[in-house]
């Protein structure tokens, strides 16, 4: 479970995130962390937050956003604002790294999702593409469904997934949770 100054990695995209102030420190009103995104950092697949409205600040460097269909760069000082359920994702594209500010209103558990991800990559159990294997992303679209949901593949397939998937999954002892 993520706490206030906790610092986590991901080896993968080389990617640091800072916790400033988790669900449990705001009630669960927001999730707030600081975050250093490394040169030339491949992009995250492309998702919505169903429940929950984020916001990035860049503090120094330049973040590339594709927000539902439409790209823009946001560099120091300035701010990207993205309403639940819209499609989007970022990625560094420049040759310095990236400092910014993230925040998800409502927190719900978002945090685990990114202390579980973060923690896959460092113990080697995500793939070239930063995926983990089918019956274990089958239990964590189902832990996550409220938070983060990839646009691709299509809903139904994904449903399918996590609700035919998952319980194998968690028979073979894989959880939501990774740390």
């Amino acid at each position: 479970m993520a706490k206030s100054g906790s610092e986590i990695f991901n080896p993968r995209t080389g990617q640091r995130t800072l916790f400033l102030k988790t669900a449990a420190d705001t009630s669960g009103v927001v999730l707030r962390m600081e975050s250093f995104h490394p040169p030339h950092q491949p992009a995250e697949p492309e998702h919505v937050h169903p429940f929950q409205e984020s916001r990035c600040e860049v503090i120094s460097g330049t973040l590339r956003f594709r927000i539902a269909g439409s790209e823009r760069s946001v560099g120091a000082g300035e701010s990207v604002d993205i309403p639940r359920n819209v499609p989007h994702y970022f990625w560094n594209n420049s040759d310095k790294e990236a400092h910014a500010i993230q925040e998800f209103r409502p927190a719900r558990n978002i945090e685990d999702f990114f202390d579980t991800y973060f923690a896959l990559a460092r113990a080697g159990k995500l793939n070239e593409k930063g995926l983990p294997n089918l019956l274990h992303m089958a239990v964590l679209l189902r832990e996550y469904d409220q938070v983060i949901r990839v646009t691709q593949p299509p809903r139904l397939v994904q449903m399918l997934l996590m609700w035919s998937l998952s319980p194998f999954g968690r028979l073979l002892g894989y959880r939501g949770t990774y740390t």
